[in-house]
């Protein structure tokens, strides 16, 4: 068994250790926002948030995990209200949308240590994160958006 926190919650997981954490979440837990993209840690499409850090679940080990904390695009806010959630809303960014969970949970990271980012900034913190649909240019302006709402104080978790 191993133990870990996600969203909050404890779980006792009865996997294999090398389970990479996409799985246990999709698989076991049942959280099924996080995606499977390449596999490889090249698209960004599983990114959660492991003791705050970004990270690829799809090639981070169940083992690794063992009584850390794990947030999923489902536990980044209460009520969907992150900045970068109600600025991907605000903005339409997402077209098909199977990216934006994890460029939404890499965008929270780059706002939460650089909460004023230039383009290029946010071209660097994004980066590896990618967009079928090219809607890059909606991503930069949904961040810088969300880096405002978020001096304003909008909610967030």
């Amino acid at each position: 068994m191993t133990n870990i926190t996600v969203n909050g919650k404890p779980h006792q997981v009865d996997a294999d250790p090398n389970m990479p954490l996409l799985w246990v979440i999709r698989d076991v837990i049942g959280l099924t926002g996080t995606k499977y993209g390449c596999g490889v840690a090249q698209c960004g499409a599983c990114v959660i948030h492991l003791n705050g850090d970004a990270v690829r679940s799809c090639v981070t080990k169940l083992s690794r995990a063992e009584g850390q904390h794990i947030v999923t695009i489902e536990g980044l806010s209460a009520n969907n209200d992150h900045p970068a959630q109600l600025a991907w809303n605000e903005e339409q960014v997402p077209q098909c949308g199977y990216c934006h969970s994890g460029q939404i949970m890499s965008a929270a990271v780059l706002l939460r240590d650089n909460p004023n980012p230039t383009d290029a900034d946010i071209d660097a913190g994004m980066a590896g994160n990618i967009c079928r649909c090219g809607t890059y240019q909606r991503i930069r302006k949904a961040i810088h958006l969300a880096a405002e709402l978020q001096r304003k104080g909008a909610a967030s978790k």
